[in-house]
């Protein structure tokens, strides 16, 4: 197991959703703010996104994509609108089946987009994830990024053709797309808590440890034992850059894990306290309430509902 895979895997719910949207001449669409994440793929022409909160606009151009992993909102236009244009910007929803229904003019560079959001519980948001920053931007840039542009170019094929299979091909795409954004992040050389914990090879090695197998009988002087250090210099270094000592994270995912166990399948409480690293249901009953203020009983009530499907 790695972190970035489960901190995706934790967080997510359902299957993204996506449309594409091909609009010309003068145009200025709101998205307003969302309990997930928002992303945008620029497949062909130039536009703008400006985020909430008086950030600087953001110049979008072919091959750009846009992550927003808080829900940011924000406008998209044909050109860095000014306050007033921005506070007439017409709600997305409503501007996509205007630009569905008329063909851009002749003299107007198209543009075309590909726009979609990602579902996800924020009460079990990675600490990887609540670091990103509120708009990712990631410019399309001859030789860097190539994996990140092979799954551009894909969904653009992919949303061309509708060839058979397409239903299960652009979602799986758009999963892809989601870990290969945070991965060109990453990449990026930005400064933070979490890109410094995953070059730590030490840190790195505990933390993949824990994640692949979170039910172990784990002490501090084993894991310390499969770092390779001292117990004092585990400790330093993972508590430094994590944010929390060893046993106080294991603690965390554990729980985090139940819950996405409870949400998304029907197994025992037994079972899921087994799989967790808690002896007994009750164990991990008085553990959940104390962390989520709530019974598993009653969190998986709760997520089951429609609403929150």
């Amino acid at each position: 197991m790695d972190v970035v895979s489960d901190a995706i895997a934790a967080a997510r719910v359902g299957q993204p959703s996506s449309n594409r949207v091909r609009v010309g001449g003068s145009w200025c669409a709101r998205l307003a703010p969302y309990d997930g994440a928002g992303f945008h793929v620029v497949l062909k022409g130039d536009c703008w996104l400006l985020p909430d909160g008086g950030g600087a606009p953001i110049s979008l151009r072919t091959g750009d994509t846009v992550l927003l992993p808080h829900g940011t909102g924000h406008v998209l236009a044909d050109s860095p609108a000014d306050a007033a244009a921005v506070s007439h910007a017409v709600p997305f929803e409503s501007w996509r089946e205007q630009a569905e229904a008329v063909e851009p003019p002749g003299d107007a560079a198209p543009v075309e987009l590909l726009c979609g959001k990602y579902r996800l519980d924020r009460s079990r948001a990675h600490p990887l994830m609540t670091e990103l920053p509120k708009v990712v931007h990631l410019p399309h840039r001859v030789g860097s990024h190539a994996e990140l542009r092979a799954a551009v170019e894909l969904l653009g094929s992919e949303l061309d053709a509708r060839r058979p299979g397409s239903c299960i091909a652009v979602p799986s795409l758009l999963d892809l797309l989601l870990v290969y954004m945070i991965r060109s992040w990453m990449d990026e050389g930005v400064t933070g808590a979490w890109p410094g914990v995953l070059n730590d090879p030490v840190t790195t090695t505990a933390l993949r440890a824990l994640h692949t197998d979170p039910a172990a009988a784990w002490t501090n002087e084993r894991l310390a034992i499969e770092a390779g250090v001292s117990r004092p210099t585990l400790a330093r270094r993972f508590t430094g850059l994590v944010g929390r000592p060893p046993m106080a994270y294991l603690t965390w995912w554990r729980l985090t894990l139940a819950a996405t166990m409870l949400r998304d399948t029907t197994e025992p409480l037994a079972t899921i306290a087994r799989r967790v690293g808690y002896g007994t249901p009750y164990a991990l009953s008085h553990a959940f309430k104390r962390e989520f203020g709530t019974t598993p009983g009653h969190y998986r009530a709760r997520t089951a509902e429609p609403s929150a499907a």
